[in-house]
């Protein structure tokens, strides 16, 4: 099949590795511009057109895909079906329409439950015990058509962002495979949403990540989980920015002060939450690296009784 495929960020590589593979004739790439990174600013490529310059495929990255130009150079290679995985723009219904098979999406949640930019991350803050993936049949509302085939994974303590994020991005290179085979032989089935089991996953900011110490340890423990790599969770101890990479809890009876640090040893810092105790495991100070609690003891103190704010 003639396939345009548009994403950008590491989620979106198995998907154009898959399409590969498979055999399919990729016209081109579409994905976001390069971008600046780092302390240095020196500018690196978006993963997917790294990847398609691997693989020998062109690639195009237009400021704005629904200007005349992006939509000439659309129509001109004549797609059958354009495949969208987390690219970074809307497109217009001139462009949804335009592929013989339509445009499908690669959406990291098991629609219509978490809609929007970032559901792994969500599903997780909010402790879902399972999320997945969804392939839909993309139309002009913010991730509301029909879906072709999604699967579905189970959530574990042990499982962070970047665990999921993994699982997933496997799992929707395999299903958009699968997915255009339908497509291809007419046996698809589309299954609209209900719109009334919908919720939102809205964008992750730095602000996101601010531990609220009046929360229960769940919360916490699912706040930390769910922002990691980016943008990790903080508070502040001493009037210093510590990031939190890593925690752990312990549920029992607990009426001291939320956000005191009650205790600090090498397997941990205990800081006090209305249901039992927070344990940070792993933590980073500006301008530092991550350590565990044990290695940052080695050659600094952390002082009991402070309260995180």
């Amino acid at each position: 099949m003639n396939i345009i495929y548009m994403g950008t960020p590491e989620f979106a590589v198995p998907t154009l590795e898959c399409l590969y593979n498979e055999g399919h004739n990729i016209l081109l790439v579409i994905t976001q511009k390069d971008k600046p990174k780092g302390r240095g600013k020196k500018i690196q490529f978006p993963p997917v057109k790294s990847k398609a310059l691997e693989l020998g495929l062109e690639v195009y990255q237009p400021d704005n895909i629904n200007d005349r130009e992006s939509i000439d150079m659309i129509c001109g290679l004549n797609p059958d079906i354009i495949v969208v995985a987390a690219y970074g723009q809307i497109l217009k219904k001139e462009i949804l329409d335009m592929p013989k098979y339509g445009c499908i999406n690669v959406h990291a949640s098991l629609l219509p439950k978490y809609r929007g930019a970032a559901p792994i991350n969500w599903v997780i803050i909010n402790g879902e015990v399972n999320t997945g993936i969804a392939i839909m049949k993309m139309e002009e509302g913010l991730d509301t058509g029909d879906v072709i085939l999604s699967k579905s994974i189970d959530i574990n303590d042990n499982d962070d962002y970047l665990t999921i994020h993994d699982k997933l991005a496997d799992i929707g290179g395999k299903l958009t495979v699968e997915a255009i085979k339908e497509l291809a032989e007419g046996r698809a089935n589309f299954s609209p949403q209900d719109d009334s089991k919908s919720s939102y996953a809205p964008m992750i900011y730095k602000e996101t990540g601010h531990i609220d110490w009046n929360k229960s340890g769940v919360e916490i423990f699912n706040l930390v989980r769910g922002l990691k790599p980016w943008p990790i969770a903080y508070t502040d101890y001493n009037g210093e920015n510590l990031k939190i990479h890593k925690v752990e809890f312990i549920e029992q009876t607990n009426k001291d002060i939320y956000g005191k640090i009650e205790k600090v040893s090498k397997d941990g810092i205990y800081v006090n939450v209305k249901d039992g105790y927070i344990i940070i495991k792993e933590l980073q100070f500006p301008g530092k690296k991550v350590l565990t609690v044990g290695q940052y003891l080695a050659g600094n103190n952390i002082e009991v009784g402070i309260v995180l704010k």
